[in-house]
């Protein structure tokens, strides 16, 4: 799709999460993709099909790009969201190492840091905030539930013919669907908070994690505890200053869900983002 040049803004955005690709029947497949700009606000760019981009705009987190874009309107209410003009994707140098206790990427990812869920939902209800992230007091577990094993066989149908229609390599399988839904529970640092909370993780490393222990010879049980590993024991270990962006669901626009971890370790002084 073209867009005129007055709907089109030109961001700088450093990309702090990829959510898991899902097939389309319109856009073939898609991955959700947040971020922050130089001045710490959060940006959505959606949908972008991160396969079909060329090598040289594949980003990866924690680097700068910069895109024309045009703020979403319709059914995308959502404040932060963007629709990407994907072939103005341009890398700006490499990822921000985790040197130095992951200080560079604190400077932007925690500069607009939200206290809790409860803030996040009272900034949702005055000013639609759909994105952000926070410190939990405490996590508790990390669970799993078992979740449909296939994309629906009429979704897989209108994909297929959408990609006949434009003429796509028929070896391009869409992505495996995650057999299973996994939740971290935890507490908030607010006295809002009612004891714990349970939202759902869809960082895109958790399905290939789990996809990479599967091909590796691990039983779905197996793979689910490797994923219990790092997404918990690792991730949110006890020396970890562990925050968790989060975000809102296009479809459920009140449904907040875990969309990536911020893990550096724990110092002596906490991590204090300044931009200047």
């Amino acid at each position: 799709m073209l867009y005129t040049c007055e709907m089109l803004e030109h961001l700088k955005v450093l990309i702090t999460v990829k959510t898991q690709p899902i097939p389309s029947s319109k856009y073939d497949e898609l991955v959700c993709t947040a971020g922050v700009t130089e001045a710490g606000d959060f940006v959505r760019l959606y949908p972008i099909n991160f396969r079909d981009l060329s090598y040289s705009q594949q980003y990866k987190k924690y680097q700068w790009l910069e895109v024309d874009a045009a703020k979403h309107t319709g059914r995308d209410s959502r404040k932060e969201s963007y629709r990407p003009q994907c072939d103005s994707i341009r890398l700006l140098g490499e990822p921000l190492l985790s040197k130095d206790n992951w200080v560079e990427r604190g400077r932007f990812a925690l500069a607009k840091c939200s206290q809790s869920m409860e803030e996040l939902y009272a900034k949702q209800n005055s000013d639609r905030t759909s994105l952000g992230i926070f410190k939990p007091k405490e996590v508790f577990d990390l669970m799993w539930v078992p979740s449909e094993p296939d994309w629906k066989p009429s979704f897989k149908a209108a994909l297929s013919q959408q990609r006949l229609w434009e003429n796509r390599k028929a070896s391009k399988e869409p992505p495996r669907k995650l057999p299973w839904k996994f939740q971290y529970k935890f507490a908030c640092d607010d006295r809002r908070c009612k004891g714990s909370h349970r939202m759902m993780i869809e960082d895109w490393e958790v399905p290939a994690l789990y996809w990479n222990c599967v091909d590796d010879g691990a039983s779905p049980t197996e793979a689910c505890q490797k994923v219990r590993l790092k997404f918990l024991e690792q991730l949110c270990a006890s020396n970890r200053d562990t925050h968790f962006y989060v975000g809102t669901i296009l479809a459920h626009p009140k449904t907040w869900v875990i969309i990536g971890v911020f893990y550096p370790k724990k110092t002596t002084a906490p991590l204090q983002p300044s931009l200047f």
